[in-house]
């Protein structure tokens, strides 16, 4: 069993920070990319950024400069610091992993619960 727990979700103002945590566990025998992904009542669930194994990173448009991604392997932990709030960040994020529960298997995506972030104006 493999388990994405998010964590950090909170109410700010606009202008604030947040720091996002997702933290892998069980069954896990390597993890590929890891990323956060966003979501809106009524749209779909978008990218925000991604880092690779080796620590390269993607971001969304939209979050360029403001928001940082990082991970840390010996933890199965990924990050994600949210400088500069815009109310228009507010969302539920996911964590994502591409990861494999065994040498005999093959990569698979798995999704956390969700954290709430909510950035008033």
């Amino acid at each position: 069993q493999v388990q994405l727990v998010e964590s950090g979700g909170h109410l700010v103002q606009a202008g604030g920070s947040l720091r996002l945590s997702c933290a892998a566990s069980g069954s896990i025998f390597s993890i590929n990319d890891m990323g956060w992904y966003r979501q809106v009542p009524g749209k779909q669930r978008e990218l925000v950024a991604s880092i690779t194994s080796g620590g390269s990173t993607n971001y969304a448009d939209s979050v360029k400069g403001r928001f940082a991604i990082s991970r840390d392997n010996a933890k199965n932990t990924v990050y994600l610091q949210m400088n500069s709030l815009k109310p228009e960040d507010t969302a539920v994020y996911y964590c994502n992993a591409d990861l494999k529960r065994s040498l005999w298997e093959g990569y698979s995506q798995y999704w956390g619960q969700g954290t709430q972030v909510t950035v008033s104006s």
